[in-house]
């Protein structure tokens, strides 16, 4: 898929962009995302930048401030409501870019990140774009759980995670650019969905007829949990809001995302009937000892690209990707099951109330 070269076009032909940054307590990470975004080489009359601040209790408003005077185009929006969603809606309603790009408050996107999504968008017939993302970490325990989130056998076949070098049509993407004339269509984020809301939105633009674009040349980093608890509440998450996406849309499910949870489910099935017979003794040691085998060699696979030393905690993190997100999942089949057929309404954290605009 070849790209023109706007270096060769004037700026006042190319499209407007709006980029939107929905962020909660990102203080240790906001500059270094500000400073990509800010210096990208698209024409900056031609972009405008929203930070979109889910009442942080940090220093991340105070930050962005900070780079308003010399960035006339930045602009700090208040999202009472804190979640991502509530946070995309609050910019849209702002916006005035022919084309949306979402940046993650914990990502770095590559220099030529807008120009090669906008230029995708304009010259390849699609609705959407994004690219491979390449997880980081920042600590030893970080870079271990940024290797599991990478491999297959970790997040299963996410493409942004584990492809590289290759463009081809998903369906999803990290950090989307989005042609407005799409994003019109398809309405606004579902501001139900505390996680999981991007794959309900793409899931939602692709019944309308919508490409969506994973392309090689789209780079961007993103940063990974730092430790093992708070990779369990994110992945937790994930598979809990899961239901409700299903249950919206039964469609946008594929049989890997059942996983985890019918291996926790049989997990702690033959744990609880291991102790009353022996079949389920068996049962017991054939499902454990099948998992820890396959984490096992997943592990020896992955831990080429890192250091033999990190295999103990890889297995910790593979166990960790799966059994939160599977239990996760469990937790959302009984939160919600009394909302089958139920596409709207708002549900809380498990022990958190629901935040409201």
């Amino acid at each position: 898929m070849a790209l023109m070269n706007q270096a060769t076009e004037p700026a006042e032909l190319l499209p407007f962009v709006s980029v939107i940054m929905p962020v909660r307590n990102e203080g240790n990470f906001i500059a270094v995302c500000l400073d990509a975004v800010l210096n990208q080489d698209y024409p900056q009359e031609r972009m405008e930048v929203f930070v979109v601040d889910g009442m942080s209790t940090d220093a991340t408003p105070e930050i962005v401030r900070s780079y308003q005077q010399a960035h006339p185009s930045l602009r700090l929006l208040e999202n009472r409501g804190r979640i991502v969603p509530k946070g995309m809606n609050v910019a849209l309603a702002q916006t005035k870019g022919e084309i949306i790009v979402r940046v993650d408050g914990h990502c770095k996107v590559a220099p030529d990140y807008v120009r090669r999504c906008v230029d995708h968008i304009r010259h390849d017939h699609v609705d959407g774009v994004g690219g491979s993302v390449r997880t980081m970490g920042e600590t030893r325990t970080a870079r271990v759980i940024a290797l599991a989130m990478s491999s297959p056998f970790g997040v299963g076949g996410s493409a942004f995670r584990t492809v590289s070098g290759r463009t081809m049509l998903a369906d999803t993407v990290p950090f989307p650019a989005y042609a407005r004339a799409i994003i019109d269509r398809a309405g606004p984020y579902d501001e139900e969905l505390v996680r999981n809301q991007d794959d309900e939105y793409n899931y939602r633009l692709r019944k309308l007829g919508a490409k969506i674009l994973l392309a090689a040349d789209v780079k961007s980093e993103y940063y990974s949990r730092s430790s093992i608890r708070s990779l369990w509440r994110q992945y937790f998450q994930y598979g809990y809001w899961k239901v409700r996406v299903l249950q919206k849309h039964p469609r946008q499910m594929k049989a890997r995302q059942f996983v985890p949870g019918v291996f926790v489910a049989s997990l702690a099935a033959v744990l609880a009937a291991a102790p009353w017979a022996v079949p389920g003794m068996y049962a017991l040691l054939f499902v454990a000892g099948s998992y820890i085998a396959a984490n096992l060699c997943a592990g020896i696979l992955t831990a080429r690209r890192g250091r033999a030393a990190d295999m103990p905690l890889l297995s910790i993190a593979f166990a960790t990707l799966h059994l939160s997100y599977g239990l996760g999942f469990l937790t959302g089949l009984v939160k919600f099951m009394g909302r089958w057929g139920n596409r709207t309404g708002a549900e809380p954290i498990p022990g958190q109330p629901m935040q409201r605009q």
